[in-house]
Formats: structure tokens, C-alpha cells, sequence
């Protein structure tokens, strides 16, 4: 199995791009490396919704499992004292399986706009929940305490900054070998003929209800990453549908071709974002907009396409 990791070129070249990431966080100011560890966060949602676009799926409703994960780290906090980096992201993943897995039964059978707006129905409906609730924190929701390891409590940002790089570099790898396994490779085969993939003798039913818990799975740990690089739990950073509408646009602007391009897109989306505000602040979003279009009209293959003519990316991907 470790020789089949290794050898993949896929996980080599995404080791080689976090692991550089991650040395290059020493040298970096602060407010860089927050920038990084936001972007990485919602990378890891944007894997999630890869594994669904790939099989001809797209959710406007991953804010869902977003939100759910963050709260169930500040929950955690609230009710059982949790602090611990490896048990909250365990919890938030949990949190967003349970969740994905329950609603998959609805959702699988659904395809196309039915599909993205009854996800995004979801979330909304997360959204009223959680404004309406006292007990949840209502419209301020909640702050996160420092995150630590193992009863130890770093100064700075930087040993979180490490643990979510391992954690998004650990999640790439893992799907990257689903998307080898035989039922990963359905993920096209059923987005391109679900009759064909049912004659074959899979369910094509229970192969997207895997696949939307997976990307549940993976939207969850974004989400609890997020709290504790933020601090901060509420509904109109973490659930509203603004949250999923920018999974969406990243995923779009990242696109499909790697594992290694959401965490790419992210990050580059913070910096954009970031900018936009600082030249423009009441115009941002016609900024972050404008390049979404400019990407649709010339680099339908995403931001990834481009990378990939870079001749050392291309080596390490083929060599």
C-alpha cells in the first residue's frame, strides 16, 4: 500500500508543494501564513467538492458541512473543554459524516440544479437554526480557544500553521488513492453513463451516496480547521450560503485536474480577496468576480490547466 503512495506522482508532486509551503511559513509574516492556513481550510472543502464534480455533481450547500464542523469544534470546546488539535478535527469530521450520510439518501437521488439547490436548502437551513438559537450562540456564536497538542500550548500560529498542512497533505493522499481504487475511477464512468455503470453492475445510488459522505467528511474538517485558525464560530462566516457560493467559485477557479489544485485555488482566492478589499473596499466583488469570468472565458480547465504547462510541474508529474 506505502509503495503505491510513494510511487504516485500525484502525491509526490502535492508532498513537494505542501511540504515547501510549510517551510516557507518560517520566514513569512503573520497575517501570510493566516492568509495560508484560511485558504488551506477551505482547500480542503474544495477537494470534497472535486470528488462531486467529477462525477457531474456540484453543491451549493457545502457550507453545510463547513459550518457543522467549525460549531462541533466550539461545541466541543463549550461543553467538554476539548482543546485538542487531532480531537477536534476527529470530532468535526465526525460531526459532518453523520450529517452527510443521513441526508445522502435524500440527495442521491437527485442530479444536476436539483441537486445543488435542494444541498443548498440544507445549509440554509442549518443557517435558521443556528440565528435563532440562544443556545447556539445566535447571530455571534462563538470564539475558539488557542488549539493544543497534546496539553501543549504553542506560542504563535506556526505549529498550527504545520498541523493543518499534515492534515490537508494526509487528506490529498487519501483521495487521490479513492480516486485510483475501482470505485473511485466510477467517478467519471458515472458522469459520463449512469445506465452503462448500473449495467455494469455497480449501484450507481449507493457510489454517489459514498462520495457525497466523503466530500461531507472532508467539507467537515475544513470547517473545524477554519474555527481554529479563526477563533471565531458564526453563521454568516461559516454556513451562509455566501460561504458555499465561494467553495463553489473556488472550485471552479482551481479546477478538476489534480488533488493538489484546491489548496492552490484557495489560497490564491485569500490573497485575491485580500487585495481586492484593500484597493476597493466598497468594489471587491467586482474584482473577485471580473477574474472569475476571465478564468471561465480563457482557462476552462481552472488555474490548474495553466500551472500544468510550467515544464516542472509537467516533469515531476511525468517523470
Amino acid at each position: 500500500m506505502h509503495k503505491a503512495i510513494l510511487s504516485d506522482k500525484t502525491v509526490r508532486l502535492t508532498a513537494f508543494a505542501l511540504l515547501a509551503l510549510a517551510a516557507a511559513g518560517l520566514m513569512l509574516p503573520a497575517w501570510v501564513v493566516n492568509n495560508m492556513m484560511f485558504g488551506l481550510a477551505r482547500g480542503a472543502a474544495v477537494l470534497g467538492l472535486l470528488v462531486l464534480w467529477r462525477t457531474g455533481l456540484m453543491s451549493f450547500g457545502h457550507g453545510l458541512y463547513f459550518g457543522l464542523g467549525a460549531y462541533a469544534v466550539a461545541l466541543s470546546e463549550q461543553w467538554l473543554g476539548l482543546s485538542d488539535f487531532a480531537l477536534r478535527i476527529i470530532i468535526a469530521m465526525l460531526a459532518a459524516v453523520i450529517a452527510g450520510f443521513a441526508l445522502g439518501f435524500i440527495l442521491r437521488r437527485y442530479r444536476d440544479i436539483f441537486f445543488a439547490m435542494l444541498s443548498l436548502a440544507f445549509s440554509m437551513v442549518l443557517y435558521g437554526i443556528l440565528v435563532k438559537t440562544e443556545a447556539l450562540g445566535s447571530t455571534d456564536g462563538f470564539s475558539v480557544s488557542q488549539t493544543t497538542f497534546l496539553g501543549w500550548a504553542p506560542e504563535g500560529k506556526q505549529v498550527l500553521f504545520t498541523a493543518i498542512i499534515a492534515v490537508c497533505l494526509t487528506l490529498a493522499v487519501l483521495v487521490q488513492m479513492y480516486l485510483r481504487s475501482t470505485l473511485g475511477r466510477l467517478t467519471t464512468a458515472i458522469r459520463d453513463n449512469e445506465i452503462r455503470v448500473e449495467y455494469l453492475g455497480y449501484s450507481v445510488s449507493q457510489a454517489i451516496h459514498i462520495k457525497y459522505v466523503i466530500s461531507a467528511a472532508l467539507a467537515g474538517a475544513a470547517g473545524g480547521m477554519m474555527a481554529m485558525a479563526l477563533g471565531q464560530v458564526d453563521p454568516d462566516s461559516m454556513v451562509y450560503w455566501t460561504v458555499s457560493g465561494e467553495l463553489v467559485f473556488i472550485t471552479i477557479m482551481a479546477g478538476p485536474g489534480s488533488v493538489l489544485a484546491p489548496f492552490i485555488g484557495a489560497i490564491i482566492f485569500e490573497f485575491l480577496r485580500t487585495y481586492a478589499f484593500e484597493i476597493a473596499p466598497h468594489a471587491w466583488q467586482l474584482i473577485v468576480g471580473g477574474t472569475l469570468l476571465l478564468i471561465i472565458f480563457f482557462l476552462p480547465g481552472g488555474i490548474w490547466s495553466l500551472l500544468e504547462r510550467i515544464p516542472l510541474i509537467r516533469r515531476l508529474r511525468h517523470d
